[in-house]
């Protein structure tokens, strides 16, 4: 016997993935009522274009729907993080963007294992967000980045995931995350002096 819609919707994320794989469909409803925004939101901001974001959002939900139906999803971390790694995935696919060689960007295989956590909190942004003045000048130098490092700014401080969780999502080590992360703080530095924004609380 099928549970009530109402019994449903208390569920999380991560049940009602199981219960969709058991066989319900009003679960999977649910789910992209859940997730729908939030991956959306992500996928927009790393290919900076509305009509390639829906294209690969729509591809994104026929994996998952695949994954799911053949039961490969495991209830062993936040099912948004398992979409956007599927999300990531198709996005890196089809993802062709020219480098900007006034852009400092790390190599994968770059040793950052010497990079202290607190020389990451020294570049951190939040302060800039708690202030609605350099927000808006904070955004839009942030979407002059790369889009790999535009990806974990997005995961780290507007999805509150960490450096563990940012790394798996997108295939790269933890270094690899953190010192991306360390980049898109040097190169908005670098932006900001060029265009005399100050990112500074005011």
């Amino acid at each position: 016997m099928k549970e009530s819609i109402k019994t449903l919707s208390r569920k999380s994320d991560e049940e009602l993935a199981v219960c969709y794989m058991n066989g319900d469909d009003r679960a999977f409803e649910l789910l992209l009522e859940h997730n729908k925004t939030s991956l959306f939101s992500y996928i927009f901001y790393v290919v900076h274009d509305e009509d390639k974001a829906n294209d690969i959002f729509q591809e994104t939900f026929i994996k998952i729907i695949t994954k799911l139906q053949n039961g490969l999803y495991s209830p062993t971390g936040k099912f948004i993080a398992w979409c956007m790694r599927i999300a990531h995935n198709v996005i890196m696919d089809g993802f062709r963007a020219s480098r900007n060689n006034h852009i400092v960007e790390p190599t994968e295989d770059n040793d950052l294992s010497n990079l202290q956590t607190r020389e990451i909190e020294e570049m951190n942004i939040e302060e800039i967000f708690i202030n609605s003045q350099v927000m808006e000048d904070a955004k839009n130098i942030m979407n002059r980045l790369p889009a790999s490092q535009r990806e974990v700014v997005f995961m780290r401080y507007f999805q509150q995931m960490s450096f563990k969780e940012i790394a798996a999502t997108t295939n790269v080590s933890i270094n690899t995350a953190l010192g991306r992360m360390r980049y898109a703080m040097l190169n908005m530095r670098k932006m900001a002096r060029e265009h005399n924004i100050d990112l500074n609380m005011y």
